[in-house]
C-alpha cells in the first residue's frame, strides 16, 4: 500500500473526525480552562503563591515527559486501544481533579491527567494520518485539528473564567465525565484497530527522554522561581546529559521510540523547531495577557474570559478556508504570511502598559494572533508528518505533540524567566505591566526565529516537493501524448 494511503471507508471518516476533534478539544481546553480559574483554587484549596504554579507544571511535567513513550505504545498495541487507554485515565483524573479537597490531592490527579494525555494526544493525530489520504483529505482533516486547537484553548480560558465567577472551577473538570465515556463507545463503534505489531518497547529510551524531558521543563520552571541556583543549573545539566544519552539510545535501538530517520527530513526537522518557537510565544499571549487583564486592567474572571473573544473571531473562519488558501496560493504562502501577522500582534501586544486602551493596544492585536493561529498551525502540523510512513505516525505524531509542549511548558517558563530580568524596585500594577512587556518582547523574538527557521527549512522543502509533482505530472502528460 502507498504510504499515506488510508483504507479507512468513507462513511466512517466524519465520526472518525468528530472523535479526533473532540478528545483533542478536551485536552486543550484542560490546559487553558485552570488559568481564569486559578485565584478561586489558590483560595478553596490552599496553595502558596509558589505552589500555585505548579497546577500547569504537575500536568505538563507528565504530559511532555510521557508523550514519546504514549505515541510509540500507539504503534505496538494499536492506535484505537491506546486511544482508549488514555481517554479513560484522563477522564477518571478530571473526575478526582473536580473532587479535590486538597492542594496535594489535586497535584497528584494534575500529573496522573498528564499522563493520561500523553497517551491519547499522539494517538489522536497517528489516528487522523491513518484514516485520511496525503494530499487535500488530510489537508482539510489536519485544517480542523489545528483549528480545534487553537480555538478551544481561548474557549477554555472564556469558560474558566466564566465558571469561576458563577459556578465553580471544578465544573470545567467535571463535564469531562460524560464526554469521556461517549468519545471511549464512540471510538469502540467507529474507529477501525491498527492492530498489535509485533516488538517491544524501547525501555532505556522511554526511562532517558521521560526522565531527561521533566527534568528539562522542571529545570526551566525551577529557574523562573528560585533563580539560576546551583541546584537550577545541575538538574538542567543533568537533561541534557539524558537527553544526549537518549539519541545514542535511539541510534542503536532496534525498535526505537522516537526513530531519529524522522529527522531526515529538513522539512519535518524544520516544522518541530518552528512549532517549539511558535508555540512557546502563543501560550506565552495566553498567559500573560491574562496577568495583564487581570493585575493591570482589573477585569474579574469571567470578564478577562470574554476579553479573548477578540483572539477567536476569525480563528475559526480563516481555520476553515486553509485547505482553500492553499489550493490557491499554495503551502509556502500561507504558513509564511501567518507567521508575519503574528510577529505585528506580538510586537504589537508589547506595547501595553499601566493606563492603555483595551481595544487599541489589547483587542485589535488579538484579532491577529486569531488570524495567526488559523493560518500557521495547519501547515505546521503537516509540514512535521510530511512523507511520514504508516508504520512511524505514531512516532511523527509523537514527535509533533513534543515540540508542542517544549514550547507550551519550556518556552512559558523561559518567558516568565526573562519576563523578571531588570524589574527589580517595581510593584503591584507596573510590575506586571513591566513583565508583561518584556515577555511578549521575548516572544517576538521567538516568532522572528521560528521565521527564519520556516525560510530556511520548510519554504524550500516544500517548493522542491511541488517543482517534483509538477514534473511527475509533465512526464505522464507526454506519455500519454
Amino acid at each position: 500500500m502507498p504510504t499515506g494511503q488510508s483504507t479507512t471507508s468513507h462513511s466512517n471518516k466524519t465520526a472518525i473526525l468528530a472523535i479526533i476533534l473532540i478528545s483533542y478539544v478536551m485536552i486543550v481546553l484542560d490546559i487553558s480552562v485552570v488559568l481564569t480559574g486559578l485565584p478561586k483554587i489558590h483560595h478553596e484549596l490552599g496553595f502558596t503563591d509558589a505552589g500555585l504554579a505548579w497546577v500547569q507544571s504537575a500536568y505538563t511535567l507528565t504530559f511532555g515527559g510521557f508523550l514519546l513513550l504514549g505515541a510509540r505504545a500507539g504503534d505496538i498495541l494499536g492506535r484505537r486501544r491506546m486511544f482508549m487507554v488514555g481517554m479513560a485515565i484522563f477522564t477518571l483524573a478530571s473526575v478526582a481533579i473536580g473532587a479535590s479537597q486538597s492542594s496535594a490531592w489535586m497535584l497528584a490527579w494534575r500529573a496522573i491527567q498528564g499522563l493520561g494525555s500523553a497517551i491519547l494526544a499522539p494517538s489522536t493525530l497517528a489516528l487522523l494520518q491513518t484514516n485520511f489520504d496525503e494530499g487535500e483529505e488530510r489537508i482539510r482533516a489536519v485544517s480542523f485539528y489545528s483549528a480545534a486547537a487553537g480555538v478551544s484553548a481561548t474557549v477554555g480560558l472564556i469558560a474558566g473564567g466564566l465558571l469561576a465567577d458563577w459556578l465553580s472551577w471544578r465544573v470545567g473538570f467535571l463535564i469531562n465525565l460524560p464526554i469521556g465515556i461517549a468519545m471511549i463507545l464512540a471510538a469502540r463503534a467507529y474507529i477501525p484497530e491498527t492492530g498489535k505489531r509485533p516488538g517491544a518497547f524501547d525501555v532505556p529510551g522511554a526511562l532517558t527522554s521521560t526522565i531527561g524531558m521533566s527534568a528539562l521543563v522542571y529545570g526551566f520552571i525551577r529557574s523562573a522561581q528560585a533563580g539560576w541556583d546551583a541546584t537550577t543549573v545541575a538538574i538542567l545539566l543533568s537533561s541534557i546529559v539524558l537527553i544526549g544519552l537518549f539519541v545514542l539510545i535511539e541510534r542503536r535501538a532496534r525498535q526505537p521510540i522516537l526513530p531519529l530517520r524522522l529527522f531526515s527530513d529538513v522539512e519535518r526537522s524544520g516544522a518541530y523547531g518552528a512549532r517549539v518557537l511558535y508555540l512557546a510565544a502563543m501560550v506565552g499571549f495566553f498567559f500573560f495577557t491574562t496577568l495583564y487583564l487581570q493585575e493591570v486592567a482589573g477585569f474579574r474572571p469571567a470578564l478577562t474570559g470574554l476579553a479573548f473573544v477578540p483572539a477567536t473571531i476569525l480563528h475559526v473562519p480563516i481555520a476553515m478556508i486553509v485547505p482553500r488558501l492553499i489550493h490557491r496560493f499554495g503551502r509556502n504562502t500561507v504558513l509564511v504570511a501567518g507567521m508575519l501577522i503574528g510577529i505585528i500582534a506580538m510586537g504589537w501586544l508589547s506595547r501595553a502598559g499601566v493606563g492603555s486602551d483595551y481595544w487599541s493596544a489589547v483587542a485589535l492585536p488579538m484579532i491577529l494572533i486569531g488570524i495567526s493561529q488559523g493560518l500557521t498551525l495547519s501547515p505546521l502540523t503537516s509540514s512535521g508528518v510530511a512523507r511520514v510512513d504508516h508504520s512511524d505516525a505514531g512516532a511523527a505524531s509523537g514527535a509533533v505533540n513534543v515540540a508542542h509542549q517544549i514550547g507550551s511548558s519550556v518556552g512559558l517558563s523561559a518567558l516568565i524567566a526573562i519576563a523578571a530580568i531588570g524589574s527589580a524596585g517595581l510593584s503591584g500594577a507596573d510590575l506586571t505591566a513591566y513583565r508583561v512587556s518584556h515577555a511578549f518582547d521575548a516572544g517576538t523574538v521567538m516568532l522572528i526565529l521560528g521565521f527564519l527557521i520556516t525560510l530556511t527549512t520548510i519554504v524550500p522543502s516544500v517548493s522542491n516537493a511541488n517543482s517534483a509533482k509538477r514534473d511527475e505530472a509533465s512526464t505522464a502528460c507526454a506519455a500519454d501524448a
